[in-house]
């Protein structure tokens, strides 16, 4: 071959094995980047990358699910590869469109005023909701703490703005949560009537598609008297009713009647009334005395305590009992505890016992000699008590003079508001509250007086203001009555539409500061009442803050408001026709009313004054002897009023006779000589019963000459 071929052929050959070398070579270099830079990604978590190569060129493709990953998957390529041969044709996924926030808003209202808290869309009149509220309530001002956000505005976002203000005028103390397509409301409501009709009222009114969620309450109850019965009986621990002033004293009585034995879950009301600031000390430690007893009952109604145990429970554990409760019972409150006697007469010593309770309840338990000194003893209980009940029983073993020292006993009880006696052979024992400041000694003078010298007693009474007749101190219903008299004459009055007192209050304040004196320790309500004009809502807030703004210048004025509260009713209370301006005038108005009878006892009562001695001859002292009287007269005035005096009876003497006590002491012929025993004797002189002999008077005569014979014959007679 020629030279030129064989160089063709040479070079030919050369350029086939450079371009194969070449070739190759490409390849081994997309492969072996191919699966660095897989390996490199995976291991980074970066598997949603697909690599591709292109000679010395690294292809990355697929969808990243935020810029952030697409920037670390070209990161981590250019890490294993010179990043100058990457090739970025990654896509970004789209983003989410913005979701719009939760849009709310917090309406919350009392006597201060009205409060804006939330989120609304910028979109949202809120100077119109301002003004909305200002003028559709009488709020005393309304604060806007309100944002706004740039979104779309909610469906239905207008219809349950404006249902949330209708709301706002009908609640005077209230928390309206707003939101799309729901509405929450917590308030407070004056009365159980008046949360029935408002939560009607709010699903009547609410739009369509809107959800109400309501959560109403009424305030407390007023308790007269504030009363609690707990008893263990054959049913078990139980109560009969419950009232506690306070959740506080609500938790301690509960968890006192749990640990009593009471099952389930027992309730006890919380209510407005109680005689005391601290009921719970007195209630809790009852129940404890009736637990520790392991039957019996014990009743409180105000300050007033009654401890009863049955016949079973012995005899130590009730003085042990009744002892501990004593002391741990706050000064201010009163216990009568009794004690059941078995039915067996015969067993024990001789004794006699009475309760009398403030509404003038007598009851009487054990014995008496037999059924006509019963009957002696009961017939002087119902002439001096309005209700007596009892179980007497009769003992031919009773001591001698023991019915005498009995009706004494009663006639001492008498003269106080409620307490108790129990008379035994050595010692007559009288306890209880009385509206006298010389109770105490006067019921040691009545004892002597009755029962002469050498009969030991032992007295412990309580003096009670409110009961002293001598200070003429004002019922509730008088206090009300004389606080409404100021109000009608005085010459207080309001700025058109709003509470600011106008005019000069001082005189009224005066009157009124010299009626509470005696009356602040009554719980008593100031009304507010308004006309027709204006929407009843503003009307409602309109009267209730007139009333708050008259209390704020009485306690401004020195006056006790301590237990006094207000209430707007509104236009519901009208007195007068709203078509004229005279009557819409009257309708315009503070009015009280009294909420309980009972006065709060913001102070315990005085210690009792405690006396024990022995009775004295009281026929010594001239002004306690008593006339005599003849046995028949002694009988009558025991067993109910006095007989009518006989013609001969009537004149004997010109002096007025003195007045006849119906008491033991005047049951004997000659009073100052007469023991016990021949006291008791009188009470058993024979009484006759009428039968078909006895004469009784004829009939008048019907006719008309009859009727003129008997009229002649009084004429002459005169």
């Amino acid at each position: 071959m020629s030279t030129s071929l064989a160089t063709l052929i040479t070079l030919a050959g050369a350029a086939g094995l450079s371009w194969w070398g070449a070739q190759s070579a490409a390849q081994f270099i997309e492969t072996r980047s191919r699966q660095d830079v897989t390996l490199a990604l995976a291991t980074a978590g970066q598997d949603w990358v697909q690599v591709e190569t292109n000679g010395l060129q690294v292809r990355l493709t697929g969808t990243a699910p935020t810029e952030v990953d697409r920037f670390r998957a070209v990161t981590q390529a250019g890490s294993v590869v010179d990043s100058s041969r990457v090739v970025d044709d990654m896509t970004v996924a789209s983003r989410d469109a913005m979701v719009p926030p939760e849009f709310k808003v917090e309406l919350l209202r009392n006597d201060d005023g009205i409060s804006l808290i939330g989120l609304v869309p910028a979109k949202t009149d809120r100077e119109a909701l301002v003004r909305s509220l200002r003028t559709e309530t009488a709020a005393p001002k309304v604060t806007d703490l309100l944002e706004s956000a740039e979104y779309a505005v909610p469906e239905g976002w207008a219809d349950v703005l404006a249902y949330g203000q209708r709301i706002a005028q009908m609640t005077p103390r209230a928390k309206i949560s707003i939101a799309p397509g729901e509405v929450q409301v917590t308030a407070l409501a004056d009365s159980r009537a008046e949360k029935g009709r408002l939560e009607a009222e709010l699903k009547r009114l609410a739009p369509k598609g809107i959800k109400l969620v309501t959560n109403i309450s009424a305030p407390r109850p007023v308790v007269a008297p504030f009363t609690l019965r707990f008893l263990i009986d054959d049913q078990g621990p139980h109560f009969d009713a419950c009232a506690a002033d306070t959740e506080a004293a609500q938790k301690q009585i509960l968890d006192a009647a749990v640990r009593a034995g009471v099952d389930g879950n027992p309730t006890c009301t919380l209510a407005l009334g109680s005689p005391t600031a601290d009921w719970a000390g007195a209630a809790v430690p009852a129940i404890k005395a009736v637990a520790a007893l392991g039957k019996g009952s014990v009743t409180i109604s105000d300050a007033d305590i009654a401890l009863i145990a049955p016949e079973d429970v012995p005899a130590d554990t009730f003085a042990e009992v009744v002892a501990t409760l004593e002391q741990t019972l706050p000064s201010v409150f009163s216990l009568q505890a009794q004690h059941e006697e078995k039915n067996d007469a015969t067993q024990g010593p001789a004794e006699f016992a009475a309760t009398l309770s403030s509404d003038g309840r007598l009851s009487m338990r054990g014995r008496i000699a037999d059924q006509q000194m019963r009957e002696a003893v009961d017939s002087f209980a119902r002439a001096r008590f309005s209700t007596v009940s009892g179980n007497l029983r009769g003992d031919a073993s009773m001591p001698s003079g023991w019915t005498v020292r009995v009706i004494a006993a009663l006639e001492a009880l008498d003269g106080l508001a409620n307490g108790t006696i129990t008379v035994t052979p050595d010692l007559i024992e009288l306890g209880g509250t009385s509206g006298d400041p010389r109770a105490t000694e006067r019921a040691a003078a009545s004892l002597s007086r009755r029962l002469g010298a050498g009969a030991d007693y032992q007295l412990a009474i309580r003096y009670d203001r409110w009961m002293d007749a001598a200070l003429a101190l004002p019922d509730g219903q008088y206090c009300v009555d004389q606080l409404n008299i100021v109000m009608s004459e005085s010459e207080i009055g309001f700025e058109p539409s709003k509470s600011t007192i106008a005019g000069d209050p001082a005189p009224t304040l005066s009157r009124l500061a010299g009626i509470m004196q005696d009356c602040a320790d009554y719980q008593i309500e100031a009304g507010g009442h308004t006309d027709s004009q204006g929407s009843e809502g503003f009307n409602a807030d309109l009267s209730r803050a007139r009333a708050q703004a008259l209390l704020k210048a009485m306690s401004d004025a020195g006056i006790d408001t301590s237990n006094m509260t207000s209430r707007g009713y509104g236009e519901s209370q009208p007195i007068a026709s709203n078509d004229s301006e005279a009557g819409r005038e009257e309708n315009r108005r503070i009015e009280f009313r009294l909420l309980s009878e009972s006065p709060v006892r913001n102070e315990p009562l005085p210690a009792p004054v405690v006396l024990e001695g022995v009775t004295s001859d009281a026929s010594a002292n001239a002004e306690t002897a008593q006339p005599d009287v003849t046995a028949e007269q002694g009988r009558a005035m025991a067993y109910g009023p006095q007989l009518p005096t006989t013609e001969s009876q009537e004149s004997d003497g010109d002096a007025d006779p003195a007045p006849v006590s119906t008491a033991p002491a005047t049951l004997g012929v000659t009073e100052q000589f007469q023991t016990l025993d021949e006291r008791e004797e009188n009470l058993r002189l024979p009484v006759q019963t009428p039968d078909a002999d006895t004469p009784r008077p004829e009939k008048r005569p019907d006719d008309e000459d009859g009727a003129d014979e008997t009229t002649a014959a009084d004429e002459t007679a005169e």
